[in-house]
């Protein structure tokens, strides 16, 4: 054979399985299970004295009960692949930039330019819309309420941009029109 030479050795290799679990999910025989400390818990900034004007009103989200029992001891764990660059809150997070991009939001990420779009940007909504749907009951309460967060304020941003919209195109068109126009007096 061209290139190879008669007196190298062959190459071998040795392939272990140190897979703990079988196909089924029982443990194999002779693993064992090793339980990880507890890492302890980093606590929270002390709140500083305010030297600038309070908010009128307290902020909503502060009074209200957890929306999910449990949810903050288990919000780091549920997002510990979320560093991972294929994991699905970078996934959502390519669908809404794509989707806020579309509808004037941002600039887009290729271009730089900011664009209005909205039959694209209401594709987009859909597309997350979908996986909501057919993710529902797979994802860890982090998660749902990331993909909820995003969808709903890329529906306003999209409601919002519609208005918008129809409220150009109905003050250049009367600024087109007189009501003489409508009338045929003119």
């Amino acid at each position: 054979m061209i290139g190879h030479d008669e007196n190298q050795e062959e190459v071998t290799y040795k392939v272990t399985d140190r897979r703990k679990f079988n196909p089924d999910g029982s443990l194999k025989e002779g693993v064992e299970l090793e339980a990880k400390p507890a890492e302890p818990v980093a606590e929270p900034p002390k709140a500083e004295p305010a030297t600038t004007r309070e908010p009128a009103e307290p902020v909503a989200a502060a009074a209200e009960p957890a929306e999910f029992p449990g949810e903050d001891e288990a919000a780091e764990d549920e997002l510990a692949g979320a560093e991972d660059p294929a994991s699905f809150v970078n996934f959502l997070s390519t669908l809404a930039t794509n989707a806020a991009a579309a509808l004037g939001a941002i600039a887009h990420p290729a271009t730089g330019q900011r664009t209005l779009d909205l039959d694209t940007g209401k594709y987009w909504l859909d597309v997350l819309a979908m996986l909501r749907d057919k993710t529902k009951g797979n994802l860890g309460t982090q998660e749902a309420r990331i993909l909820d967060s995003l969808l709903a304020d890329l529906r306003m941003q999209y409601v919002t941009m519609v208005r918008a919209t129809e409220e150009k195109l109905k003050a250049q068109a009367a600024k087109k029109f007189s009501g003489d126009d409508i009338l045929g007096k003119r």
